[in-house]
């Protein structure tokens, strides 16, 4: 249970739901083409991507040991540690680079299946963020939330880079540019609602954050004015996600009324309760509706898909 702790396995278990979802509902959708034969144009065959995917979690797991290294003290103030109580440092050092030896290496066998060898520098360049954002990054009121917004959001991104772009050719280019704006768009928006989790869990951790000379933004400037800016961020996602709703899904009820009820309620209750928290409580609560918030937005491209491809029918 504590190495399952350490390597956040509920988190793991999310960008692998988010990312099998994403792939075999919309991707094969809109890939899918009766040119000659009916097939998709999606590079991995199952097994390969399901390496993908596990290269993903290996590499985020590795982020998350060496964060929790790095941050013994801190975790040690907020009653919280796993590193020299429940598992030593020198084997939590060894399982930080195990992570990143599997995860990397499977990215190098994936780049050089898709004939990419250069898109092997994408582990490699993650892994080392995830290990600066620890060290030094962190310590970087705001920036260090921004990084770890964009890694994750970088997880929808990376199977456009492994599953798309291996595939595009003149014939089917627009097809595939629009699979991969979309893909963007997504990414975008989990973007939005990791950096607005990220800056509530600051908040939740000032106290030991100060304690140990952690330099956030609820620790420069106060948790009340830290909320406002979680406030302000919210307020602008609800309205990118209406402006999002009326250009794209206007015809398509069934994803309107969900995006609605799902998504875009529970964040207008985030940012309502956001502008009056005051307690560990109220912000332990606003973590974990944005971590719904997110689930509910993964689900929502099977939805949108469904949606349009009744429609169509």
């Amino acid at each position: 249970m504590n190495f399952l702790k350490l390597i956040r396995i509920q988190n793991l278990a999310m960008i692998a739901l988010m990312q099998y979802v994403f792939r075999y509902t919309f991707m094969k959708t809109a890939t899918f083409t009766t040119i000659t034969e009916s097939f998709n144009f999606l590079a991995l065959n199952h097994f390969q991507f399901f390496l993908l995917v596990l290269s993903t979690i290996l590499i985020a797991a590795a982020g998350y040991v060496i964060n929790d290294i790095m941050d013994q003290e801190t975790d040690e103030i907020a009653k919280k540690r796993i590193i020299g109580v429940s598992i030593s440092e020198k084997t939590a050092y060894n399982l930080y680079v195990g992570l990143n030896i599997f995860g990397v290496g499977l990215g190098f066998y994936l780049s050089n299946v898709i004939e990419k060898p250069s898109f092997a520098s994408v582990f490699i360049v993650i892994a080392a963020l995830l290990y600066v954002y620890s060290t030094t990054l962190k310590q970087i009121a705001f920036l260090g939330n921004v990084v770890v917004a964009a890694v994750l959001s970088f997880s929808i991104i990376i199977l456009g880079i492994f599953d798309l772009v291996p595939m595009i050719y003149d014939g089917n280019k627009e097809q595939m540019i629009q699979t991969f704006g979309i893909l963007k768009d997504y990414a975008i928006f989990a973007f939005i609602i990791n950096l607005i989790r990220e800056i509530v869990k600051d908040v939740e951790d000032t106290d030991a954050d100060y304690a140990s000379g952690i330099a956030t933004l609820p620790v420069l400037i106060g948790k009340n004015r830290t909320m406002k800016i979680a406030f302000a961020i919210g307020i602008t996602a609800i309205a990118i996600l209406t402006y999002y709703m009326s250009k794209n899904l206007a015809q398509y009820d069934i994803a309107v009324y969900y995006l609605i009820l799902f998504v875009a309620a529970p964040l207008l209750f985030f940012v309502i309760k956001s502008w009056s928290a005051k307690t560990q409580k109220d912000y332990k609560n606003l973590s974990l509706l944005l971590k719904l918030v997110l689930l509910f937005g993964i689900f929502s491209i099977w939805v949108i898909t469904y949606a349009i491809t009744s429609t169509n029918a």
